[in-house]
């Protein structure tokens, strides 16, 4: 991250002054650093507030550790340094869960949480753990269920199947989690990236043990849950089953018609988060637990965690703004257009291929040009679809998720999480070529 980090702010620098950019490097730089602290740090307080006060609830509760213990196999594989009964399991779990289903609002406090639960059973404070780069190469994958903004696009856009595109995206980042994830495992082993020997100071002692032992102490005096809250819990699942039917079964009257696979993953996106917010509270309470008392006490980590991650987060931001603003990204595409050219590979989707790592707004700008330049239904609009469904900005992904923690010497995340971009954009190009073509 130093030398990348060096690399954009002295590239954008010298970019800008061989094009005459300067002052436009210039002013992007202040406007970055509001982008930064005010429009992207401060909003996500009040969020991460609230998704780490619901997360206490569900931890008190038992219902972390219980999700945890369901997946134990599969988690043990991925993660082999944490421990299973750890609540990193269930924290690592929701935040996946909640990326599948394409709910970034949600999924990013919870997998700052996650971090946190990494870090408490971190040896070397500052470097990232096995785990945590696993962790974060799943992230960069962008798993998910259905591309919702991507389809969102095309049908304003009018096309006649806004939904084409779910069964190549879901391909193209499926092969990309693996690939990113296969990368890690392999990258932990080589000499280079070996962990230094650990950190056994009183300070660090403490950090790796602090986890481990509040929580289980806490559900030990959780209340058995009675035959009236179990009646309850009933009415509630069948309340939000009754939901679920609905919107499943019952087309919208406005809008492009979609297939009823769609219709399943949109319903789930639509109940899950107002199901969390109201079952894992009224949960807890069942089982005894003081849910307004234990939301607000976590709800405070919200604030510190936001307030840690703005050093970050400026510093990634700031840097990626004054590159694009001289130029980069266009000399770049310049560069590598005839190679790829000759490849097979769409010179119109190199800018944005290119953007995608560094800024999800601006990849988001480019798709929607694609979309009116060659229209919805296009090779090159579902091509530029899929792409955008299936990948993740990862430089700000690290920049968060690993300023949350203060962690400073990322090993190899941004190779795990380049390595799925990349993959990502190669299947997607060939998916949708076999499928569109």
């Amino acid at each position: 991250m130093n030398y990348l980090w060096l690399a954009l702010m002295v590239g954008a620098v010298l970019i800008g002054g061989y094009q005459g950019h300067l002052q436009e490097v210039a002013d992007k730089s202040f406007e970055m650093t509001e982008f930064a602290v005010v429009k992207t740090a401060f909003p996500l307080i009040g969020i991460m507030a609230m998704w780490l006060g619901i997360m206490r609830l569900a931890e008190r509760a038992g219902l972390v550790a219980l999700l945890a213990r369901a997946l134990r196999p599969l988690l043990r594989r991925l993660f082999p340094d944490v421990p299973p009964e750890h609540p990193a399991m269930g924290s690592m779990v929701m935040n996946i869960a909640a990326n599948m289903l394409g709910l970034g609002n949600a999924a990013t406090p919870l997998g700052l949480r996650a971090m946190k639960d990494l870090e408490s059973i971190n040896r070397n404070p500052g470097t990232a753990t096995n785990a945590m780069c696993t962790f974060l190469a799943i992230n960069t994958s962008s798993v998910q269920l259905v591309p919702v903004t991507a389809m969102a696009i095309l049908a304003a856009n009018h096309s006649t199947n806004p939904s084409a595109i779910v069964g190549t995206s879901l391909v193209a980042t499926a092969c990309a989690c693996i690939c990113g994830v296969t990368t890690a495992k392999l990258m932990a082993r080589l000499p280079c990236f070996k962990l230094p020997p650990p950190d056994i100071s009183p300070g660090a002692a403490m950090a790796g043990d602090g986890a481990t032992t509040t929580s289980p102490v806490r559900q030990a005096v959780l209340k058995p849950l009675q035959w009236w809250g179990m009646l309850i819990l009933a009415a509630f699942f069948l309340f939000f089953g009754g939901l679920f039917v609905h919107a499943v079964l019952v087309p919208p009257t406005t809008g492009v018609p979609t297939s009823p696979l769609v219709r399943v993953v949109n319903a789930i996106s639509l109940l899950l988060v107002p199901w969390l917010l109201a079952g894992f509270p009224l949960y807890a309470a069942l089982r005894g637990v003081k849910v307004y008392e234990e939301f607000v006490d976590a709800a405070k980590e919200g604030f510190d965690v936001a307030i840690r991650i703005i050093p970050f987060l400026l510093a990634m931001l700031v840097a990626i703004g004054m590159f694009r603003a001289a130029g980069g990204i266009d000399i770049l595409t310049g560069w590598l257009a005839p190679a790829l050219h000759w490849l097979g590979f769409p010179v119109e989707l190199l800018p944005m291929v290119l953007l995608r790592p560094l800024s999800g707004s601006g990849t988001l700008g480019l798709f929607t040009e694609l979309t009116k330049q060659f229209g919805p239904d296009s090779l090159i609009a579902r091509t530029a679809g899929t792409i955008y469904g299936s990948t993740e900005t990862t430089f700000y992904v690290l920049a968060v998720y690993f300023g949350s923690v203060a962690v400073r010497r990322t090993r190899y995340a941004v190779i795990a999480g380049l390595t799925a971009d990349g993959v990502s954009v190669i299947v997607a190009i060939v998916v949708c070529r076999a499928v569109f073509g």
